[in-house]
């Protein structure tokens, strides 16, 4: 990536060979170009959010910016990236959506979340740490930036506007106005689980923002709710991308004797999934881990793995994630131990999994879904 400060060289998280997206966007090089020509001063307080891959962090390591980032694999691909580039330890200050942000920032970088509501969670929390003074500047491509985005800026922050467009990417300039009243943070939000979908129903379900469906039920995990296996004899189950944690807690809910692990690469998403099982006050054991997929889970330990994989890294379409959960699933599961896999009919994830367990069996479909069981022979 060419910006004024070099060209750091920058890789994706976890590197793959085969993968033809870049770390970077046209949207980050026209933030670092602006900086650059609009002379901003750098020597306060830096912080980024939303850094996908860690490509603003390196770009302006010299300033020892501070990275808040959702994504695991985002904050991993940042370390690999400085450490390529021949960062030192500490030359960026790396936080999550979880942890206090500083108590002062000079400069607001933001990379527009894919979430309007991770966006609005992350401006309300960090806007008593602004100032008049404040430089704050939001990018995306022009496609991420919507009407409703700029709102948000103009309603939490203060007035707003935007730039032209280069290379299909905008940029959003706004002006903090600390006496601005700002409205309350709706986050977390909670809600009622509707009746008939098993152990589920009518249980209370937690979600951060920036989690999907965070305001509802999605219908997909609606389907897969009622399909669950009862995981009698399962001692160890995963809840693979646990998202707000509803599938394990069902699945704990009609089991209490198993263990489950709930893991994700969203920090939002795994906090969600611990507060969900906490509210429902669930017997038996449960751990939470932000990690990268069954990474770190002894191979042949667990019994049973539920998946609803998804198939987007940020606006890209992908099955790069399902493919690696699909095989860490396998890695992890003991022999007889079955895969439970929940996604769109069009999909075609029984190809996959025959090719990943040499089978797969449809448990359940209808027009627009399908559950999918593969055994580990």
């Amino acid at each position: 990536m060419t910006t004024p400060w070099g060209e750091p060289v920058l890789a994706r998280f976890p590197e793959d060979p085969r993968d033809r997206l870049r770390a970077w966007d046209a949207s980050d090089e026209y933030l670092l170009r602006h900086l650059d020509e609009q002379g901003v001063d750098l020597s306060g307080t830096v912080v980024v959010v939303g850094d996908r891959w860690g490509a603003l962090v390196t770009a302006l390591t010299a300033h020892r910016p501070v990275q808040i980032t959702d994504s695991f694999l985002g904050q991993e691909a940042t370390r690999a990236n400085l450490a390529r580039n021949g960062a030192g330890p500490g030359a960026v200050r790396l936080l999550t959506t979880q942890d206090p942000p500083p108590d002062r920032i000079d400069v607001l970088l933001v990379r527009v979340p894919k979430s309007l509501a991770l966006l609005e969670d992350q401006l309300l929390r960090l806007a008593p740490c602004l100032h008049e003074g404040t430089v704050v500047v939001g990018t995306g491509m022009v496609k991420e930036i919507h009407t409703s985005t700029l709102t948000l800026f103009e309603r939490i922050l203060g007035p707003t506007r935007t730039s032209l467009a280069r290379r299909k990417a905008r940029l959003i300039l706004c002006t903090p106005d600390p006496a601005l009243e700002r409205p309350a943070n709706p986050w977390p939000y909670s809600y009622t689980l509707p009746d008939g979908i098993g152990a589920a129903s009518g249980r209370r379900v937690v979600n951060h923002a920036g989690v999907f469906c965070a305001d509802r039920l999605d219908i997909g995990t609606r389907f897969f709710l009622r399909h669950l296996p009862d995981g009698r004899g399962a001692r160890r189950v995963v809840d693979l991308g646990c998202g707000n944690g509803v599938v394990g807690t069902a699945l704990a809910l009609a089991n209490p004797d198993a263990e489950v692990l709930f893991t994700d690469e969203s920090f939002q998403a795994v906090a969600s999934a611990e507060a969900t099982y906490r509210e429902n006050g669930v017997p038996g054991h449960a751990e939470f881990r932000v990690g990268d997929g069954l990474a770190g889970v002894p191979a042949g330990s667990v019994d049973l793995v539920l998946n609803n994989p998804p198939f987007h890294s940020h606006q890209a379409t992908t099955d790069t994630t399902a493919w690696r959960m699909f095989t860490g699933a396998r890695r992890a599961l003991r022999p007889g131990g079955e895969l439970w896999v929940i996604g769109n009919r069009h999909l075609g994830y029984h190809v996959k999994l025959r090719r990943v367990f040499g089978n797969s069996r449809l448990v359940a479909s209808d027009p627009k879904f399908v559950v999918l069981k593969a055994v580990r022979r």
